[in-house]
């Protein structure tokens, strides 16, 4: 089964940082997770707080596990808030539901996992994400 290596998800993290300097961006938080939602790297700017971790992941981890990216994740809470709520409480509330959280796809289409952006707004931290995964030669659905 493919994965995300190390190296690509080191390359994920620098080309999304890049990205967040180069167009202004607040300091980002870039969490790259595997098909299982398990961590692979993350790296967090000089200036972001602490607790950007736990964004990062949730909006990665809700990616991964729902198969749904954070956009069609927001999209589905504001239509189905009450099944939203109950996948979160599934996964023991580990999931947020917003833009930034973005499945990663190989060649073929399936997913290898997802990576998390937070620190900016929502939108802004899906197009860092996007970025980097593009950067890595992989397919970004966010």
């Amino acid at each position: 089964m493919a994965a995300i290596s190390l190296r690509r998800a080191r390359t994920i993290i620098r080309k999304a940082l890049d990205h967040g300097k180069a167009e202004g961006m607040n300091p980002l938080s870039v969490v790259v997770l595997d098909s299982g939602g398990h961590l692979i790297a993350f790296e967090r700017e000089d200036g972001a707080s602490p607790g950007r971790f736990l964004i990062a992941q949730g909006k990665a981890y809700g990616s991964v596990m729902l198969g749904m990216a954070g956009t069609a994740q927001m999209k589905r809470a504001e239509a189905q808030a009450y099944f939203i709520a109950a996948a979160g409480a599934a996964l023991g509330g580990q999931m947020i539901p917003v833009p930034g959280g973005v499945l990663v796809r190989d060649a073929k289409g399936a997913v290898l996992g997802a990576v998390g952006v937070t620190g900016d707004s929502s939108d802004n931290d899906a197009s860092a994400a996007k970025t980097g995964i593009e950067a890595a030669g992989l397919s970004a659905e966010i």
